[in-house]
């Protein structure tokens, strides 16, 4: 009998000859938030099975020895990225030796008590996850790809360190470990978990939360939430956002601020994926994949004493750092332009253009507050502009790029290139008209890669290559 679940990346496989011992465990490993979950009860079938199917951990039943043992070192063999649990209702320490030498990852003496089951195969995915995540990362850097490209779309960029960033994403967010997403305040770290979510291919729902000025009782009854009578007021039982995600994705902000009780919660609910609801005495078990996030350095938090090294220790495993805006300022006239998009259609007006002078002026501009910053700026300009060109007068506080003072004397000019004289403030360097050429294109056209690259009678993969290195004029 095999599941028809619909698998990804650590589904993990039970292997026998009782089904209906292999169903009970595998309703156990979901109710304890362990999935997907795959049986087979056929033995016969193994080999064929795995070839059809992508399998990181097998819990293999050894009902009749002899035979099975051949098997684990036939599954060994064949495929050896795959962890081999073995079960059996015999305490023969040399059978236990001989599986273990054979490959077997971990050696349960039957009846196996769910916990125990638990925590081996939690212990099994980490031991295998690192260097598989290691080859696969090796493999999309090698072909420069993405599996995944749509979970990324709200994230424009053309920074070939952000795609990097993408690819690392990829790869982590099939993981069972926690993910911690570090940057300065406005990088974007929600639209990050977003993306780790929607990979991820987890069924429930992305649940996000800022947990910055929680106390540990607000804490407490947000993730966990309470029963009846648990505190006055308390009149009846609510859930709290960790059984809200259930199966989904629990988004925790600003996790640096946290006190140290709440901590010491975070860390039992990322250990061992149980909690206590306010007021109750039966620990409650989470399915729910964890993304944090931090503004503040938790190192230097951890040497004043207000982050837990144990808490942060755990926190190791999977880390994506996301660069400030000042560090991928090729991004600035990509995200201006959506953002002055986007603000149009929220006021109900036509698109402005941005003025080659704002253009300049943006990408020189540090953005302390990076990209939320430039977002709610964009908006500003747009709400007080009622002209068809947005110029640098509607940023306050931002000063025009440096010009660069022309290596030949001024000359006065007429028709046609006035024009081009009232664009740039001078004569154009051909660099400048191309970028600026190209940047226009990509308006008219609502950013589209290839139409742009039809009308300007270029390639779309050199509009791709001259965005990257592209010039604002000044």
């Amino acid at each position: 009998m095999t599941n028809t679940q619909p698998e990804r990346q650590n589904s993990i496989l039970l292997l026998g000859d009782d089904p209906q011992s292999l169903e009970q465990t595998r309703i156990q490993l979901q109710d304890a938030g362990v999935s997907p979950v795959l049986v087979l009860s056929d033995s016969r079938a193994t080999l064929s099975f795995l070839e059809q199917h992508t399998i990181s951990l097998i819990v293999l039943d050894l009902s009749a020895a002899m035979i099975k043992t051949e098997l684990l070192a036939r599954i060994c063999v064949a495929y050896p990225n795959i962890a081999v649990i073995v079960e059996s209702a015999s305490g023969d320490a040399g059978l236990a030796v001989c599986c273990m030498k054979t490959g077997a990852a971990d050696y349960i003496v039957k009846p196996v008590e769910p916990e125990r089951l638990h925590t081996a195969i939690d212990k099994a995915l980490n031991e295998i996850s690192v260097p598989q995540e290691a080859s696969a990362l090796k493999e999309c850097l090698f072909s420069d790809r993405l599996k995944h490209a749509e979970a990324f779309t709200t994230i424009k960029t053309s920074s070939r360190k952000m795609r990097a960033i993408f690819q690392y994403t990829e790869i982590v967010a099939c993981s069972p470990q926690a993910v911690l997403i570090t940057g300065e305040t406005g990088v974007g770290k929600e639209l990050f978990a977003q993306a780790i979510h929607r990979v991820s291919g987890v069924r429930g729902l992305f649940v996000s939360i800022n947990v910055a000025g929680l106390d540990d009782a607000m804490f407490s009854d947000t993730l966990f939430g309470h029963k009846k009578g648990a505190f006055t007021g308390a009149d009846q039982y609510r859930d709290g956002l960790v059984s809200k995600a259930a199966n989904g994705t629990l988004f925790l902000d600003e996790i640096g601020d946290l006190n140290e009780l709440s901590q010491v919660k975070l860390l039992r609910l990322l250990q061992e994926r149980e909690y206590y609801p306010v007021g109750a005495d039966l620990v409650k078990t989470s399915s729910a994949r964890i993304v944090l996030a931090t503004n503040v350095n938790l190192q230097e938090r951890i040497k004043d004493g207000r982050f837990r090294r144990d808490l942060y220790f755990r926190l190791c495993s999977h880390q994506i750092h996301i660069p400030a805006l000042r560090e991928r300022r090729e991004d600035i006239p990509i995200l201006l332009d959506s953002f002055i998009s986007e603000s149009a259609r929220h006021f109900g007006r036509g698109i402005p253009v941005a003025s080659p002078e704002l253009v300049a002026a943006l990408t020189e501009y540090d953005f302390p507050g990076n990209i939320r910053e430039l977002q709610a700026r964009v908006s500003d300009a747009v709400a007080r502009s009622d002209e068809s060109t947005l110029t640098l007068e509607y940023f306050h506080g931002i000063s025009a790029a440096p010009l660069v003072k022309p290596s030949v004397p001024f000359v006065a000019l007429t028709g046609a290139n006035a024009g081009i004289y009232s664009l740039f403030g001078r004569l154009p360097t051909f660099r400048e008209i191309e970028d600026y050429l190209i940047v226009e294109a990509l308006k008219i056209s609502e950013g589209n890669y290839a139409v742009a690259a039809s009308m300007l009678g270029v390639t779309r993969q050199t509009i791709s290559k001259r965005l990257k290195t592209i010039e604002p004029a000044s």
